[in-house]
This record gives C-alpha cells, structure tokens and sequence, in this order.
C-alpha cells in the first residue's frame, strides 16, 4: 500500500479525526475521483502512523463519542513536500484524479507547486493531442449480433469518440487559463520579492 497524500495533505490544512476525513471527501472533496468509504481511510491513517508521518490523540468529547485526531508530525510534513517536489508522470487518461490531487495538495503549498503541477499537465495533454490528430474511427467489418445495426454502430462510436475529443480541448483550454492565471501571480510574488530585496 503507498502512501496517501491525500491524507497527507488534508493533515497539513488541519488536525482531523478519521470521520472528518471521511465527510470532506464526501462533500468538498467529491470531485477527487475517490469514494470516502472508511474502511480505506482508518487503513490508509494505520499505515501513515506506521510510518511515523502522523500521530493522533484522543479528543474526549461530553456529548459524542471521544475522537482518535491525527495530525502531521515533522517527518510527515517532509514527506509531504518531498511528494510536492517530486517528478510525475499525468495519466494517458485526461482528467484522471491524480491531477485533481496533485493541484490540490501539492498546489496548496503555493503558486509555484500549483503553477509547476499545471505545467506538467499541460505539457503532457497537448504532446497526446499533437500525436493523435483528429480521432477517427476505422471501417466496421465485423459480424455484430443481429440486433446491432453497423450504419448506427459507426454513428455511436463517433459520437462517443467526439465526446472524448471535445472534453479534452476543454480541459486544455483550462489548464491554459489556469497556466496564465498562475503564473501572473508567480510574476507578482516575484516582483514584490525584488521591491523588498532594493
């Protein structure tokens, strides 16, 4: 099992029991592409604190059952930035959750993880786009069941194929806009830095 950084990185923004985990993955972080079943949650903390990357205490509460709260230690945290700071390679599937969790909990470290994240991804979409060219779908010839009509089965695939292209041209135009917002405010920070430093 490696790892979660995405645990990692919720711990870094707060000290949190397991269920608090578990209800910001269900609700601010839905859009991560992982299910917040416990189950995985209470394993993946195990093996974090086996690790050495987080340590938890018992809150006791009057009103509710007492809390297991985890919270980063100092190795945690380096592990954390080592992630951040690490190469990566995006998936060959566009909008895969590993980008999601990269801008997020690599991002929230600042402009520069984010802006160096977006980069990433961006390079690497518009390589697969310049390499595809426009999808097209080869002649059917196959033997389909009866019920399958090879006029309507050309029909659907391309629709399905044409989907996936125009998703993808909208998510690269959203890494651009979001390269270009990112790095304005890398420029600003810079700047600011180069005032301070006169």
């Amino acid at each position: 099992m490696k790892p979660d950084y995405v645990l990692l990185g919720l711990l870094a923004r707060k000290p949190a029991s397991g269920y608090d985990i578990g209800k910001w993955l269900r609700l601010e972080g839905r859009y991560l592409g992982r299910r917040p079943s416990m189950t995985p949650i209470y394993r993946a903390l195990h093996k974090l604190t086996e690790l050495g990357w987080v340590e938890s205490v018992v809150d006791t509460r009057d009103a509710a059952p007492d809390a297991k709260v985890h919270h980063l230690t100092r190795p945690g945290r380096k592990a954390l930035l080592d992630w951040a700071n690490g190469p990566w390679e995006p998936a060959e599937r566009p909008m895969d959750p590993d980008f999601s969790i990269r801008m997020n909990f690599a991002g929230q470290l600042g402009p520069r993880y984010a802006l160096q994240v977006v980069q990433t991804e961006l390079e690497f979409r518009r390589e697969r786009r310049a390499a595809e060219g426009r999808p097209t779908l080869a002649t059917l010839t196959a033997e389909p069941i009866p019920e399958i009509d090879l006029d309507w089965l050309q029909f659907i695939d391309a629709r399905t194929h044409d989907r996936g292209w125009q998703s993808t041209s909208l998510y690269i135009g959203w890494l651009e806009t979001t390269e270009w917002e990112l790095q304005r405010i890398v420029d600003a920070n810079d700047h600011e830095e180069e005032d301070g430093a006169a």
